[in-house]
């Protein structure tokens, strides 16, 4: 893995004393998150205004939005997507039990109100083996469609112009690749950028101690490139096709998601935390957005 410049780049604090934010995604001038394990969605317009946009009791994670503006937010823990009307009120947009084998996780949401859907494939904070899992894509129409298998944690996803999908696998170390299809399959499956070698054992421990970079959370910009949280060494790594790393900001803190936003699309937003695990994280309110201004703004989906 070439590895980049650490930037000295100065970070502000936009949002504090949070449990666990995740999934960041700017939408009409404001920066919506899903906080886990407060059950909230909430929005800020980065300048003080936070509101609660919806109260998922099952534990929101990914956030996305259909073609006419409505929210479609994933509730991880019964495998719903849930779509929030006009007025404020949440509804089932799909059910995804018969699909998956674990908690829902991160969501794409494309042009055409396509939803793209990771899942754990097992259970993560009950100490349960690793196991690879699948890709759901959920049709405006609510049908649910397995589209990618044997992904060691799907996690964040872009859609890059000219329709390519790339999907971080947490647990092996690499950004993995996708064309979509008119028809909303995935083809030519290939690695986008790989940060070392996967792992190779089922232990979640000792996963974890031999990843380089456990890519999370992550956007794209107007160049090609893209902001990926590192979950495991508090950094966001800005990486081209192929994997060479050209830039990285160091947190001081764990950072497991990141976005592009602001009225210029300069912005990064990264969702920071001391840690990941859920015993840690629920009983306390140590969660921050993080901000930090880049040269080249945002580009594609999310």
């Amino acid at each position: 893995m070439a590895h980049g410049r650490t930037s000295d780049r100065q970070l502000t604090v936009v949002l504090d004393g949070w449990s666990y934010l995740e999934c960041p995604r700017w939408h009409d001038g404001r920066l919506w998150v899903s906080d886990f394990y407060t059950e909230q969605v909430v929005s800020t317009d980065t300048r003080g205004d936070v509101r609660v946009e919806a109260e998922v009791p099952q534990q929101p994670s990914g956030l996305g939005f259909l073609p006419d503006g409505r929210p479609l937010l994933v509730s991880m823990r019964d495998h719903r997507l849930l779509v929030r009307d006009a007025g404020g009120g949440l509804t089932e947009h799909a059910d995804l039990s018969g699909a998956v084998s674990g908690v829902l996780n991160d969501m794409l949401v494309d042009e055409r109100g396509r939803a793209f859907v990771g899942n754990f494939g097992f259970d993560l904070m009950g100490g349960e083996a690793l196991r690879d899992t699948t890709l759901t894509r959920v049709d405006p129409d609510g049908t649910v469609t397995t589209v990618a298998s044997d992904l060691a944690f799907p996690n964040g996803m872009v859609l890059l112009p000219g329709g390519v999908l790339v999907v971080a696998e947490t647990f092996a170390g690499r950004l993995t690749a996708f064309d979509v299809t008119d028809e909303g399959e995935l083809a030519g499956r290939r690695v986008w950028a790989a940060f070392g070698e996967p792992p190779r054992t089922t232990d979640v421990g000792e996963a974890v101690g031999q990843l380089e970079v456990a890519p999370d959370g992550m956007c794209a910009d107007a160049e090609g490139a893209i902001w990926v949280a590192d979950a495991l060494h508090g950094r966001v790594l800005r990486v081209r096709e192929g994997g060479e790393v050209v830039e990285e900001i160091a947190t001081g803190t764990g950072v497991f998601a990141c976005m592009l936003g602001g009225d210029d699309g300069r912005t990064l937003f990264l969702c920071a935390a001391p840690s990941f695990a859920e015993h840690e994280r629920r009983p306390v309110r140590e969660a921050q957005l993080l901000a930090v201004r880049v040269d080249v703004p945002h580009a594609g989906l999310p």
